[in-house]
């Protein structure tokens, strides 16, 4: 009988809110843009819109969630 490697599961949770770019990076979308939109200001809105880098512990933690 052989013996496989078990592959690791991904959390599909984290791969839906994550995204590992070609050179390592971990992007996220920013918080606070999808409810009561209209009380902020444009700039805020416009700035939580563009991808944001997830840096330290979490980076590691994502990554090992997503299996690389």
């Amino acid at each position: 009988m052989k013996k496989t490697k078990v592959k690791m599961k991904i959390r599909k949770s984290v791969q839906k809110r994550f995204k590992i770019t070609k050179t390592g990076k971990v992007l996220h979308r920013g918080s606070h843009n999808s409810h009561l939109i209209r009380k902020k200001n444009k700039g805020q809105v416009r700035s939580q819109k563009v991808p944001q880098e997830v840096k330290g512990a979490w980076k590691r933690k994502i990554k090992k969630m997503l299996g690389e």
